[in-house]
């Protein structure tokens, strides 16, 4: 099981943090830079630097790309990957509210393949629910649960689709978990058929503000 971070922390706030993320490199797969629900406005010498820091010591950077479902003009998702790149020298993509249905497929297609031509190693699509089966041919990974432990508990459902594809195609992210259970929920994603995962205590508006509990303690 390894960890998809998005870690939505200034670095000059929460040094640690970041230092943590990157000593912890063989269990990341890969950390979301959100520097201001994307690339921002300007550079942050912050973000540059934390950004360097984690591909120095071998942890994958992914820039923040608000997809708005797929609502969002291909202009304003094309300056945010040409910004990511500038200024953070990122190593892929994460994009964020992506689209689910079938109906969306081939726009989400052709977004992700402008992507991959700007050097992308590695693309995430986080529609925070299981889209329609098409789109595991499109990302390297799928986020295909966002959401409060509660609802991970009670309310997950898995298509059978799922079952034809590795389970390192699959992450779920998943927050308000109580720390006496984060275990539980790293082994009940690898149950589900999910070998990414981020558990986090954090709650609503900004859960991913800190690290999971796995990343504070020293690797085993």
């Amino acid at each position: 099981m390894s960890v998809l971070l998005p870690l939505y922390a200034h670095p000059d706030v929460d040094p640690d943090s970041w230092r943590l993320a990157a000593e912890a490199a063989g269990r990341v797969h890969g950390v979301v830079l959100n520097a201001a629900d994307g690339p921002g406005e300007q550079p942050d010498p912050g973000f540059a630097r934390a950004s360097s820091a984690l591909r120095s010591a071998g942890v994958p950077v992914l820039g923040y790309v608000d997809l708005d479902y797929g609502e969002r003009p291909d202009a304003e998702v094309a300056v945010d990957l040409e910004r990511h790149r500038a200024w953070f020298a990122v190593d892929g993509w994460f994009f964020d509210r992506a689209p689910a249905e079938r109906s969306a497929l081939p726009h989400c297609r052709r977004t992700v393949r402008s992507a991959r031509r700007t050097g992308a190693r590695t693309v995430v699509l986080n529609p925070g629910v299981h889209p329609a089966p098409g789109y595991a041919r499109v990302a390297d990974l799928i986020v295909t649960f966002e959401g409060h432990w509660t609802s991970y508990v009670t309310a997950f459902d898995r298509p059978r689709w799922t079952a034809r594809h590795p389970p390192e195609r699959f992450c779920h992210l998943v927050y308000g978990v109580p720390r006496a259970m984060s275990g539980v929920a790293v082994r009940t994603a690898r149950s589900r058929g999910a070998a990414v995962c981020c558990a986090v205590g954090g709650e609503l508006p900004n859960p991913w503000s800190a690290l999971p509990p796995e990343l504070l303690e020293p690797a085993p």
